[in-house]
């Protein structure tokens, strides 16, 4: 597979973690969340990037979480 980074916006992380990983095979490289910002970034990559995604970051499957807002 080659591509370079795509992201895609998901409402559940549980849910998305099950189809990509689970289902699809990808395997999570790296997580960042941001209080401020109110995010969470999942970097997913399929098993014959794994290599190359943890050393150069590329190339990766970005999910997207935006956090609920605030009461």
């Amino acid at each position: 597979m080659r591509y370079l980074h795509t992201m895609v916006r998901v409402r559940d992380i549980d849910d998305s973690l099950n189809f990509y990983c689970d289902i699809l095979g990808f395997s999570e490289i790296r997580r960042k969340e941001s209080d401020q910002g109110r995010f969470t970034l999942i970097f997913l990559a399929a098993p014959e990037d794994k290599d190359t995604a943890t050393n150069t970051q590329a190339p990766m499957l970005e999910l997207t979480y935006n956090w609920p807002a605030e009461d």
